[in-house]
């Protein structure tokens, strides 16, 4: 009999909604296997063992009962540890404050709640979710499964560690800057980032923040495949509906056929570092760019020319917010590197400044979307070289990690700046067993085609 934790997410969702499996079992399982990999891994902060089997319990009656099960009946899954689950404490990565016990549910963790889903835990995040990788001063590092030596990448690479050693059949995500894609990559999973508003949770408080920069983060699914990837998002956007699922039935994969895609290497980054590719991450858009053209896809050489003011106006608005950030009197020096030189950045810029900022991102933001908009997609490498060793970023200056940040990470950030969505799949293996891939940039509302493409290069 196959494990459950070998089902994709999607069998294990309809084994659970017909009572082949029970939630219990499921549960207990997913439970297991945290209790024996998370120790070499450090995916999970915290473990609501207790909670879960009582939640799974609930679920195995109510299904008896007769009632109708939800979308993700009895599906385990995690947070990330800046996401508030009820009666559960919240850490943020930081030692410059105690965790605080959640009142309530983060909207996000609500609507997966609504849909029948059971959390297991919290998963780690670097200090507020600031960087690519998982490590912080309060908890171990999240370890990379495909060699426990190298990062998982962040910030939520807690939770695509444990999608890839199979502790979580899927997880969600969120991403401010490639924090959903850049562990979907350094793991070997597919990760989607939604455009701005896809997911009506992410846009309860308007798509600008406080300086009137566009919003970055949105939530967006890890998972092993596209179908298990379409069926969170599907729970995150409305768990009455299965659209995306059903985008990608009945032969519309391989129906998908002629996008004009343009494939580009430049990065926004390139006016402030050097941006060097790997040989890995070549062979990886090498592999995207042949599976694509056997698909009956256009693709071609992308011209695109990004403002030299990125990085600078970039680096302003994300750190912006740091200066409102609740650290106790007196708790700053409490604060990792990175973080504590940040906020003394922001604290200390006057407001205009952060104003003036917002405002030229919003025109940068504009330029990507019609530079972009020549294509169907823009295919990019998805990082620019293999996952790092862990502490090859912490170990640094504050400015010297986020230099590092971004020559690994060198198309993610512009992202979520545009506003549009984009995935990264994995298309290439290294000879030391790590995964690379591509980035696939769509236009507004292109989410389900996206999937699509991502289960066409999985799928050859």
């Amino acid at each position: 009999m196959t494990e459950i934790s070998e089902l994709t997410a999607l069998e294990l969702r309809n084994a659970l909604r017909h009572g082949e499996v029970g939630a219990r079992d499921a549960a207990a399982h997913f439970l297991e296997r945290i209790e024996a990999l998370n120790p070499a891994l450090g995916s999970f902060v915290t473990v609501t063992a207790e909670r879960a089997m009582d939640a799974a319990a609930q679920a195995d009656s109510d299904l008896a009962a007769g009632h109708a099960p939800g979308m993700l009946h009895g599906m385990p899954l995690a947070y990330k540890d800046l996401l508030d689950v009820a009666g559960v404490p919240t850490g943020y990565g930081t030692a410059a404050f105690e965790p605080t016990l959640a009142q309530k549910d983060s909207p996000l963790v609500a609507t997966l709640s609504r849909a029948g889903a059971i959390s297991l835990g919290k998963t780690q995040v670097p200090e507020f979710g600031l960087s690519c990788h998982s490590e912080n001063d309060v908890a171990p590092p999240a370890r990379n499964p495909l060699d426990p030596t190298r990062s998982a990448g962040g910030s939520s690479g807690g939770e695509a560690a444990a999608v890839a050693a199979g502790m979580l059949p899927f997880g969600p995500g969120n991403d401010g800057g490639g924090s959903v894609r850049i562990p979907a990559s350094a793991c070997g999973l597919i990760g989607l980032k939604p455009g701005l508003g896809t997911i009506p949770s992410d846009i309860l408080d308007g798509i600008v923040d406080t300086f009137g920069a566009p919003r970055l983060t949105v939530s967006g699914p890890l998972a092993r495949t596209a179908l298990d990837a379409a069926l969170l998002m599907d729970a995150m956007v409305d768990p009455e509906k299965e659209t995306y699922l059903e985008s990608l039935g009945e032969g519309a994969v391989d129906a998908l056929r002629g996008l004009r895609i343009g494939v580009s290497t430049a990065s926004p980054f390139a006016s402030a570092y050097a941006i060097k590719l790997s040989s890995d991450a070549h062979a990886a858009l090498d592999a995207g760019f042949k599976s694509l053209r056997a698909r009956g896809h256009h693709l071609e050489e992308a011209e695109i020319f990004y403002d030299r003011a990125y990085p600078e106006t970039f680096a302003t608005v994300w750190t912006s917010g740091l200066a409102a950030a609740p650290i106790p009197p007196g708790s700053e020096a409490k604060l990792g590197t990175l973080a504590r030189s940040f906020r003394e950045r922001a604290t200390a810029r006057e407001h205009k400044t952060s104003v003036e900022a917002a405002a030229r991102l919003t025109e940068i933001a504009a330029d990507f979307r019609t530079q972009w908009g020549r294509y169907d997609v823009v295919l990019t490498p998805a990082m620019a070289f293999a996952p790092p060793e862990i502490g090859f970023y912490t170990s640094q200056d504050a400015d010297t990690d986020y230099m590092r940040q971004c020559q690994y990470t060198p198309y993610t950030s512009m992202v979520n700046v545009s506003g549009l969505p984009a995935i990264t799949v994995p298309t290439f293996t290294t000879a030391a067993g790590l995964s690379m891939g591509v980035q696939m940039i769509g236009r507004a509302g292109s989410e389900a085609m996206l999937l699509a493409l991502a289960a066409q290069l999985t799928t050859m």
